[in-house]
């Protein structure tokens, strides 16, 4: 094991997938000479050069196009989004071309690209630049929607993600690209659609993914406290979705929160209450409940912007709802 940023573990896994494979190319703003807004493609054109590293124009829409027709005709590409609110710019291509060429030709073309894209709030970015969208890229079938929260995750999904034939949206958090933990040495995959239990328990299940994470494990270290043993899910990927590991700990624990720092309105968690309340409806003790994002843009105001984001205080009055 060794201990890395998840950062750090992102360009791991882009410098391994680039040695393992000659067709994985990397393109976006700033991605070469500046290696990356977030400093995560450092190294990579001095390591690889300019026809694998691309800087391009200020045109997401030319850069998802550009990485889709590449797709189409074999090789990998990996198109960073300096921000996931650009995705929007560039979502015609997303919806329309990325998402359903494989659908649209039968089976015979498949599109094995990756779109990375660093979102979420907590940075005074402001709010063009600080949002979680995965509720709309989920609404995009044939799209797959990674987010990883820890180091381990974020390089083996990067690395499954970009040796799939389905395209991915990989959705980093800007607030996690310092957090550090361990990672196997040697090559370490992930699979997509995969969850993980990050904390046993027994009486509540909290679903998150990305940041949301970390502050269900600070809600559940207060809970504890109460009386109330939480257990952690990390879905880790939306799309596909690990049903199977989602309904075990429900069933185990008979009640779930679900907590994302994307808007309640429209937001994932609604997708995930009502699969449960569907599937496991004679299991629960308690309604399921939703903890969300202000339905608002993010505030530039730090007090402000720190009130529309779901904190652990949050989480923990839920859950005394649910028990009260």
């Amino acid at each position: 094991m060794s201990e890395v940023t998840c950062r750090e573990a992102i360009n791991q896994a882009l410098q391994e997938e680039f040695e393992r494979d000659p067709n994985v190319f990397l393109l976006g703003e700033d991605v070469a000479l500046y290696e990356g807004s977030f400093k995560v493609t450092r190294g990579l054109l001095a390591r690889f050069g300019d026809r694998r590293v691309i800087d391009t124009p200020i045109a997401e829409a030319g850069i998802v196009g550009l990485a889709c027709g590449a797709a189409m005709t074999g090789l990998r590409p990996v198109a960073e989004l300096m921000t996931v609110n650009f995705g929007v710019v560039a979502f015609d291509q997303i919806f329309n071309h990325v998402a359903k060429a494989r659908y649209m030709f039968g089976g015979k073309v498949a599109v094995p690209m990756v779109i990375r894209a660093p979102g979420g709030g907590g940075n005074q970015l402001g709010a063009q630049h600080s949002h979680s969208l995965e509720p709309m890229f989920l609404h995009c079938p044939g799209l797959r929607v990674v987010v990883p929260s820890v180091p381990a995750d974020a390089k083996g999904l990067l690395k499954s993600a970009i040796r799939s034939d389905d395209p991915v949206m990989f959705l980093e958090h800007e607030g996690l690209y310092g957090t550090k933990g361990e990672v196997p040495d040697g090559e370490h995959l992930v699979p997509l659609g995969k969850a993980d239990i990050k904390r046993e328990g027994k009486d509540v299940t909290l679903i998150a993914v990305s940041k949301m994470v970390y502050v269900c494990l600070d809600a559940a270290k207060t809970l504890e406290k109460e009386g109330i043993s939480a257990e952690v899910l990390d879905l880790r990927s939306l799309n596909p979705l690990d049903r199977d590991s989602l309904f075990t700990s429900v069933s185990k624990t008979r009640r779930a929160v679900t907590v994302e720092e994307s808007w309640l309105t429209g937001g994932w968690g609604g997708e995930i209450a009502a699969l449960l309340m569907e599937n496991l409806f004679d299991d629960l003790d308690a309604p399921v409940l939703r903890v969300g994002g202000a339905d608002v843009p993010m505030p530039y105001n730090r007090n402000l912007e720190i009130a529309a984001i779901p904190n652990p205080d949050a989480v923990v009055g839920k859950v005394l709802d649910m028990f009260g």
